[in-house]
């Protein structure tokens, strides 16, 4: 399926524009051995003209077959190619940027190519139960790679400290996997915490 770039995208998403739209499918908890669990995921990426994407991630824990059995979370963020927040962007809070973008033509986004020829990404993942997660890493054509900068914890929260996430668009599908740190004392490295494959749903 040709990826369709929206004509009131602003320049500096068109590396992330194959990203945008619904996207559903099937996945495993763990490291998708036989006794893993599965779940089913509906994913949006979203934009309303700022330079952003709007991201929210739902999942049911289902049976073997499919059938939605609970709600298993939701996770909402913010995805954005990594720069220097100048005057003429938002914020903070309801701080208008400027009618004219930051960067207003392809040139100028190229300009923030990095060595590897990808751009660097900045990611910002909220959790239910007081977590929130600020990642970094690079887009380089379909493929994301990702690793927390920062990971935000509630008094009241589990433990939680690091993570990274992987993403690649491989014939029209999403596929990701998200390896998680609990930390803390006795904690443990980076284990494979879920993966899915997701299609296009609109």
């Amino acid at each position: 399926m040709p990826i369709e770039i929206p004509t009131d995208l602003t320049p500096e998403l068109v590396p992330l524009s194959w990203l945008i739209g619904e996207w559903e499918g099937r996945g495993r908890l763990g490291s998708g051995d036989e006794d893993s669990e599965h779940f089913l995921q509906h994913v949006s990426f979203t934009h309303n003209g700022l330079p952003y994407l709007q991201y929210r991630a739902e999942s049911w824990l289902t049976d073997d077959e499919g059938t939605r059995l609970r709600p298993l979370t939701v996770e909402t963020g913010f995805w954005a190619l990594e720069r220097k927040q100048l005057d003429a962007d938002g914020g903070p809070g309801l701080v208008p940027a400027d009618i004219v973008p930051v960067l207003k033509s392809a040139d100028e986004v190229e300009a923030l190519r990095n060595k590897d020829g990808g751009f660097d990404i900045s990611v910002s993942i909220a959790h239910p139960g007081g977590i929130t997660e600020l990642y970094y890493g690079q887009i380089k054509g379909p493929q994301i790679q990702l690793s927390t900068d920062m990971v935000m914890r509630g008094s009241h929260s589990k433990e939680y400290s690091a993570a990274t996430r992987i993403f690649g668009l491989v014939d029209g599908n999403l596929l990701w996997r998200w390896d998680v740190a609990t930390g803390g004392e006795g904690g443990k490295g980076l284990e494979a915490h879920a993966s899915a494959f997701l299609h296009r749903v609109s």
